[in-house]
């Protein structure tokens, strides 16, 4: 007889407000949002207090990074461009980012999990997959030893969701936040999960929710109700399929410990327009770091790559990529740069530039030899 599988999906809470809060702790209980550009740090003052930048006062492009839940009670949330969110919440307080101290205190967190149950899924700097089914001890106690172990390693908080695969317990990780813990069984999906709209389940996205709504389906249990040909008929056979087994929690999915990165890229949104002309010593120059960067990327995740890409936005929001294949593979800063140019020679520059972005993918991890750069120069489609 199989045992019941556990899996858990253990999210941290608003976790790089939470790090900031960590840091500032005076700014507990109020609306902050992490983000922008060139934000200044606080200022610690004579009295002990904090000066802070406010979203009122922030002039340029960016966008939230994440906010605190009293930030996202006022409507800001992560992704949101920083102009809009202060319409919302002018008083709100502005913290720049400090992506190390999140990465430092990512290992942490991960490192504590993986001491108490070692079958994790890396999900992102946030966010983890835990597959507990072999691990001895009652789901809730062994729920709550994991969060304390969080907690004591990192000082923060996170919300868990323990189910019987992925799909469900990605859902529940957000039910109860902050400081969370959700555990549903398939038994429990009438009420737990068929109440919720169905962008709680994750793959429904903006274009699958609305196209829903205008059929009448708001809600997982409306979508578990509809005739699995009827979703086919309307999303195609593979998504339709995919829309009848999710709203009935199937999700068979393992938990995958290990993954091989797909492509690694670097790319940089300016504060103004850059002219492809005008402003083309600079814009070399944000190129030619780009391209440094994708290549300490690389190293660092023993990597290198056959296909360099680039990515650019217009001032009219259009974006435009290009690719070209190398005959070898390469983490060369040098090489990527020219194979990035001749990918930049193939669009048009009139219009003025707001992002500019550098891909390498095919990767092929270090398993044979460190970097056939000679081999590359030697046969580059391009003059070095």
């Amino acid at each position: 007889m199989s045992v019941p599988r556990r899996i858990a999906h253990l999210d941290m809470d608003a976790f790089f407000a939470s790090v900031e809060l960590l840091r500032y702790p005076t700014l507990r209980g109020q609306p902050v949002v992490v983000g922008g550009r060139s934000v200044p740090a606080p200022t610690l003052m004579a009295d002990g207090s904090l000066q802070c930048a406010c979203l009122r006062d922030y002039v340029g492009r960016g966008v939230v990074t994440t906010s605190t839940y009293e930030a996202r009670a006022l409507g800001v949330f992560s992704g949101m461009g920083i102009m809009k969110s202060a319409q919302l919440a002018p008083d709100a307080l502005l913290l720049p980012a400090d992506f190390e101290e999140y990465r430092r205190l990512s290992r942490l967190f991960k490192a504590a999990v993986t001491e108490i149950a070692p079958l994790i899924e890396d999900r992102g700097i946030d966010e983890i997959y835990i597959d507990l089914t072999d691990i001895p001890g009652e789901t809730r106690e062994l729920a709550q030893c994991i969060k304390q172990s969080v907690r004591a390693t990192t000082g923060l908080s996170c919300s868990m969701g323990i189910c019987p695969n992925k799909l469900l317990a990605k859902i529940c990780s957000d039910l109860e936040k902050p400081d969370g813990l959700t555990v549903v069984g398939l038994e429990d999906m009438p009420t737990r999960i068929w109440p919720l709209a169905v962008r709680k389940v994750n793959g429904i996205g903006p274009k699958a929710e609305i196209k829903l709504k205008a059929l009448g389906i708001e809600t997982i249990g409306q979508l578990a109700a509809a005739a699995p040909q009827w979703l086919v008929e309307h999303f195609g056979l593979h998504y339709g399929t995919w829309l009848h087994q999710a709203a009935h929690g199937q999700d068979e999915r393992e938990v995958v410990t290990h993954s091989d990165p797909k492509s690694i890229s670097r790319e940089t949104t300016f504060e103004h327009d850059l002219h492809p002309r005008h402003d083309r010593a600079r814009l070399s120059e944000i190129f030619t770091h780009l391209c440094q960067r994708v290549s300490e990327d690389l190293a660092r995740k023993a990597c290198t790559g056959k296909t360099i890409g680039i990515k650019l936005r217009y001032d009219d929001f259009s974006t435009v990529t290009r690719d070209l294949s190398l005959p070898s593979p390469t983490r060369d800063a040098a090489i990527i740069r020219r194979a990035a140019g001749e990918c930049l020679k193939r669009v048009p520059l009139e219009r003025r530039l707001r992002l500019l972005g550098v891909r390498v993918s095919a990767l092929q991890l270090d398993s044979q030899t460190d970097d056939a750069t000679a081999a590359v120069q030697a046969e580059l489609p391009f003059n070095t």
